[in-house]
């Protein structure tokens, strides 16, 4: 799912604070009134949420989620009461673990494509130095100070934040895990909403890379297994570049397409994960672009980053020689400069 932040339409924004430090929540009674500075810093947040590939489409559990229930009641007549329970919920939490970062938790009512939402998002305090002045007698004093509540700016990440869509009760969530009885885990789709996740785009390419890499580790001999860790990430990123993705079983036919007991290996461990049939369509460039590039360290030390394209031009030549050392041709370079 995408929403452009151009095509937000924000409809109601209230204000909750919950600041575990204090122990209780300080809810507010009345929506905010939202300018334009403020109606772009909250429609950047919602952006950003699916402009990277870190979301996970997530499913309640409905017979056990407080949030379904409540979200299942939804009126807008009934919003500022619905968004106070939402938040009481979440800061009982907050509240019983104080390893989860204090937070203003806005709950956001807007549409996006004839479609309507309900945003849920966490922002947690980050302490900043800031400056403030005042008089002592006759004179004016500056000083710098430690404040801890300021907010994520537009331009960052949220940690944790949930978009609902209120006609299926879809949900869509970003989250870090936090300690839980001596434990990582991811609280806030777990313990808050409760509902369970599928992977992010992120994460299936991540495993995905990982199991082609410990297959064929296991297969060939260190000094060998270079070239088809090459052309495994060569043909990830045609997939990348031309169709936007892949679904995980297409990617390992063609992997492995001359190694059928490689595939089944490869096969079994994308089982183990739930995986076979699942699509990876990462949106983000920052997610996609170490595929743009092989990147080899030799045993001397030495780092080479080849360009994909220059790669796929058979411009980079590997040459095993008599003694069984590997020489590396690179051909019609123009010009070569040195960085710092």
């Amino acid at each position: 799912m995408a929403l452009v932040k151009e095509e937000i339409n924000l409809r109601k924004v209230i204000l909750h604070i919950l600041d575990s430090t204090t122990g209780q929540p300080m809810l507010s009674e009345e929506p905010l009134e939202v300018n334009a500075d403020l109606s772009d810093f909250i429609k950047s947040h919602i952006g950003n949420i699916f402009g990277g590939d870190d979301s996970k489409k997530c499913e309640f559990h409905k017979k056990e989620s407080e949030v379904y229930s409540i979200l299942n009641e939804y009126d807008d007549e009934n919003f500022v009461d619905i968004s106070k329970e939402l938040a009481s919920t979440l800061y009982s939490i907050m509240n019983a673990n104080i390893d989860i970062p204090p937070a203003d938790l806005f709950v956001v009512r807007f549409s996006s494509d004839s479609l309507e939402y309900l945003g849920l998002l966490k922002m947690n305090f980050k302490p900043q130095y800031t400056h403030r002045c005042y008089p002592v007698d006759d004179r004016m004093v500056n000083e710098v100070f430690r404040y801890k509540e300021i907010l994520p700016a537009g331009s960052q990440k949220l940690s944790e934040a949930a978009i609902i869509r209120l006609t299926d009760l879809a949900v869509w969530v970003v989250e870090k895990k936090a300690e839980i009885n001596g434990k990582k885990e991811d609280y806030f789709s777990e313990y808050f909403l409760k509902c369970s996740a599928k992977m992010s785009d992120k994460k299936k390419l991540a495993v995905v890379t990982k199991a082609i890499e410990s297959v064929n580790a296991k297969a060939y001999e260190e000094s060998n297994c270079y070239e088809p860790q090459m052309k495994a990430k060569q043909i990830i990123n045609t997939e990348l570049e031309k169709n936007g993705g892949f679904t995980v079983e297409r990617i390992g036919e063609l992997v492995f397409e001359d190694r059928p007991d490689l595939k089944s290996e490869y096969t079994d461990r994308m089982e183990r994960y739930n995986l076979v049939r699942e699509e990876v369509n990462p949106v983000s460039e920052n997610t996609v672009k170490k595929y743009a590039k092989q990147c080899l360290v030799t045993d001397t030390g030495i780092e080479i980053k080849i360009p994909m394209m220059q790669y796929e031009d058979d411009n980079v030549e590997f040459i095993t020689n008599p003694d069984g050392t590997i020489s590396l041709h690179i051909r019609n370079i123009g010009n070569i400069s040195a960085k710092f």
